[in-house]
């Protein structure tokens, strides 16, 4: 190989872009490279909104999975990193309807085939932009294998999926509470509604009893939900209330009859004991009146205006009813009193506004079978949950299983493929599109207007990306994928149901290992918002910092499960470690002669050093392969950085330079051997977590191959393990450091050459036949470096470094004016026994102590044993001066 000059410092910049290019025209991001006989390791992409900007969720992933699937191919495997989108039914058409509104129009208007137009022309124009942005995070996927879910494939995939549902029998249409959006007027899923603490009011008011002056006192923060009352219940053994079980109750203002039940799940503590059941606008209040067959009243309009069931209240909007009834009740001598009252509100993701439960009818999927295949599946060990604890939570949420509603109110979506008779009401649910109703043959039949919700084609995802229902080359390679990586937000939500619909309709499961990643926050641990303004943009900080910073921090400070903190930081120190490799790279660089060997160094004559760097390096490689096992990435990677920026460069660099400034051709020769294959396993390993310079330096070092994405991955060699060197090397440095403490605490400037005089005791084989390194780390004259087993007598006024049996005697008389540096040191304890008699004094004071924050108090404790420690370290260095 010949020698490549390296640029004196790492541009990212003009690297990044330049290196993709080169991978993905080359063709490395396709399993093929790999071969045929390679065995396939799969990850389908979580697929990001079409209508998403990148933020740092999106990089925190795009790292992990390009991390393990950069790591899969080194390891020899057919690596596929199956890419895509999806169409994101509301937010997609709510960005489409924006557009419209500033066109002066609406979808309404132009009507559903010309609003799907414009919507796939959107899709068209502004589709690309997060796919482009996770190429510039690295992410290695197979862009030919691109799907979306909603192209021709996905939607024969989910047709059949709810043809054959359907016909189960596990898809049906019917009535039970969801959450339902006024403003989008359709259903909405759990994901897009949060519960937020809000100020309201709890209204007390009475509830009449039918024929007597008696009534129930009852509260609640919705009053207008009153109109939609069918029963008011209390805790059996409530004595307060017992003699009106049984009896019936009038509904204010409206006078409708509604029996009075008891259910133990009245808390008999809250409000007034008496709980008013509101089953089509509450979910509690829904459980409790399926259990006693009470009616559901619906009493909202789409738009959340008040319906023909609330009587005169019927057409206001649902706050202004609210009002109103109040102020009604108020007059009619119903009301008791309000109290401010702090309750959780669903609110809406998109648009803040107050979501209300409500009986509708929708298209609903009953998936109690599917969920116990699921369990079962991560019962018996078919699916691995990283980390393990999150395996209750799936418990929880599959044993406790809702039918789950599958239509939307949208126009942009899976259509689904029912079609509605005029003629005999039947519903007709075909693969292709009917003419005909196939229940009495009549040609008045229409299309549902609903759409799927669009986690039922993500629950698809794992195989319908590989062709499934059709049984394609892909699908037999390729699945069941392995790895699903996401967040632990969306594991019922998206990971369950793709369990659930990859055992339905494939009868295996669709991967077998799912990794939960935890939330990205700022540096102080807040959500990140624009309205907090602590939102750090990927694209801004790789612009900084570069790709390989941002990458590096995501991928170390994470672990599994686990929410993490970002700070700006961090990366910039991540962007000094890629400086520092750079810098060993290019050291190292300008020390070949241009025919260097390659591979494992022979393990005949080596020093001492070489020995100790060789373990350490198979050390770390094999406690990375036992933590990448365990899905530790992080603290692999921050393994590989302590191995490279300590022991690599800060030490066998600079012992390095001992043989490659000297005059003997074999030792240089030897060790820029070892310093290429250090560097090169270590690039190796730092390929996952930072592809871009390890790929530019990779291509300036000796090595084999075209790019390092396809050098193998480094396993540990036994036969380098080497703990008597360990233990020489631990020796050596903690004398050269102790060494280096004492030049530092006497001010000796670092080009002075200093005596040093060593009693090594059964280590004087050891020190002497590497002084050399004493020389160069810690500059010692080398006509005044002295080592024996003993010295004849010991050495006055001298500092001391004392480790497993040896002692460094530095004598100071020629370092330092003693009578001057005697003074100086008793004037630092003088200050320093002021400052430990003044924390005494505060940490004697009981008050204080018992009163003071628990952190404040050890603070000071924490204060006072650092001026201790100082205090007893200068009293030393004054002992060493007489």
């Amino acid at each position: 190989m010949n020698k490549k000059e390296m640029p004196k410092t790492y541009d990212f910049a003009s690297t990044e872009q330049r290196l993709y290019h080169w991978w993905e025209e080359s063709g490395w991001f396709k399993p093929e490279c790999a071969g045929p006989d390679a065995a396939p390791y799969v990850i389908s992409i979580p697929p990001p909104n079409v209508t998403g900007a990148l933020h740092q969720g999106h990089a925190l992933f795009v790292a992990l999975e390009d991390l393990m699937i950069r790591h899969a191919r080194m390891r020899g495997y057919a690596a596929l990193w199956v890419p895509g989108s999806d169409h994101a039914g509301i937010a997609t058409q709510l960005q489409v309807e924006k557009m419209l509104e500033e066109e002066g129009t609406s979808r309404q208007e132009i009507g559903r085939k010309a609003f799907l137009q414009r919507t796939w022309d959107w899709k068209k124009k502004y589709g690309g932009r997060i796919t482009e942005q996770l190429r510039r995070l690295g992410a290695s996927c197979d862009w030919d294998r691109e799907r979306f879910t909603l192209d021709n494939g996905l939607s024969h995939a989910v047709r059949e999926a709810f043809v054959r549902w359907y016909e189960q029998g596990l898809i049906y249409r019917g009535t039970r509470l969801i959450n339902w959006s006024p403003n989008l007027q359709t259903a909405v899923s759990d994901l897009e509604v949060e519960r937020i603490e809000q100020e309201g009011k709890l209204y007390f008011f009475k509830y009449p009893i039918k024929g007597e002056e008696a009534f129930l006192p009852v509260a609640t923060t919705r009053p207008e939900t009153i109109l939609g009352d069918t029963a008011v219940a209390v805790h059996p053994d409530d004595e307060r209330y017992q003699a009106y079980i049984g009896k019936t109750a009038l509904v204010p203002m409206l006078n409708r009859e509604i029996p009075i039940i008891a259910d133990e799940y009245v808390d008999m503590e809250f409000g007034t004991g008496a709980l008013k059941l509101t089953p089509g606008h509450d979910p509690n209040d829904y459980e409790i009146g399926i259990a006693h067959g009470l009616e559901m009243i619906n009493i909202l309009n789409k738009d959340a205006t008040l319906n023909e069931n609330a009587g005169p209240y019927a057409r206001l909007d649902r706050f202004e009813a609210r009002d109103k009834l109040w102020a009604d009740m108020e007059s009619a001598g119903l009301t008791l009193k309000t109290e401010p009252y702090t309750h959780a509100v669903p609110i809406a993701q998109r648009g803040g506004e107050l979501i209300e439960p409500m009986i509708s009818t929708q298209w609903f999927a009953d998936v109690t079978g599917p969920a116990q295949l699921a369990l079962e599946a991560v019962r018996d060990g078919r699916i691995q949950i990283v980390p393990e604890r999150f395996t209750k939570v799936w418990e929880h949420w599959l044993t406790n299983i809702q039918p789950w509603c599958i239509s939307r109110q949208l126009w942009w979506g899976h259509r689904i493929p029912a079609w509605h008779c005029a003629d005999c009401g039947e519903i007709t649910v075909l693969r292709d599109d009917p003419d005909t109703c196939i229940h009495c043959g009549s040609s008045s039949i229409e299309q549902d207007p609903d759409v799927l919700d669009t986690w039922f084609s993500s629950g698809l995802w794992p195989f319908s990306t590989l062709g499934w229902p059709e049984q394609t080359p892909d699908l037999a390679r390729y699945y069941p994928t392995t790895m699903m990586e996401t967040g632990y937000d969306i594991l019922f939500f998206w990971v369950a149901r793709m369990v659930m619909m990859g055992l339905s309709f494939t009868g295996t499961v669709p991967f077998s290992v799912v990794y939960l990643h935890g939330i990205v926050r700022d540096e102080f641990g807040r959500k990140m918002s624009k309205t907090s303004g602590n939102v750090a943009d990927p694209i801004e900080v790789m612009d900084e910092f570069g790709t390989d910073a941002l990458r590096f921090t995501l991928l170390t400070g994470s672990s599994p499960g686990n929410d993490m903190n970002l700070s700006l930081e961090r990366i910039a120190s991540n962007r000094n470690f890629a400086n520092k490799i750079w810098n060993a790279a290019r050291f190292l660089v300008s020390n070949l002669d241009g025919d260097e060997p390659l591979g494992l160094p022979p393990a005949d004559n080596l020093s001492l050093p070489d020995r100790w760097i060789l373990s350490l390096l198979h050390h770390l490689i094999g406690q990375v392969n036992r933590l990448f096992e365990g899905h530790l990435y992080g603290e692999a990677g921050r393994q590989i950085v302590e191995f490279l920026w300590g022991e690599y460069a800060d030490w066998y660099i600079e012992i390095s330079k001992i043989w490659l400034y000297g005059e003997d051709e074999a030792d240089k020769r030897r060790t820029r051997h070892i310093l290429t294959y250090i560097l090169d396993l270590c690039l190796r390993m730092l390929h996952p977590f930072i592809p871009y310079v390890t790929e530019e330096i990779w291509q300036h070092i000796p090595h084999e191959g075209e790019t390092i994405m396809y050098a193998p991955w480094p396993e540990a060699d036994e036969h380098y393990l080497d703990e008597e060197a360990e233990t020489g090397m631990d020796l050596l440095m903690t004398l050269v450091k102790g060494i280096r403490n004492i030049r530092s605490e006497y001010k000796v400037p670092p080009s002075r050459a200093i005596e040093i005089l060593i009693e090594a005791s059964d280590n004087a084989d050891l020190l002497t036949g590497n002084q050399e390194i004493f020389n160069r780390l810690a500059n010692a004259d080398p006509d005044k470096l002295r080592i024996t087993s003993t010295l004849p007598e010991h050495t006055h006024q001298a500092a001391v470094v004392a480790a497993s049996g040896v002692t460094v005697f530095i004598p100071l008389a020629d370092l330092i004016d003693i009578d001057a540096e005697r003074l100086r040191l008793r004037k630092e304890l003088e200050q320093l026994q002021g400052l430990i008699a003044r924390a005494e004094a505060v940490l004697a004071n009981n008050d204080f102590v018992e009163k003071a924050p628990e952190e404040v108090v050890r603070r000071e404790r924490d204060k006072l044993a650092d001026l201790q420690a100082a205090s007893q370290s200068i009293d030393d260095r004054l002992k060493m001066l007489d």
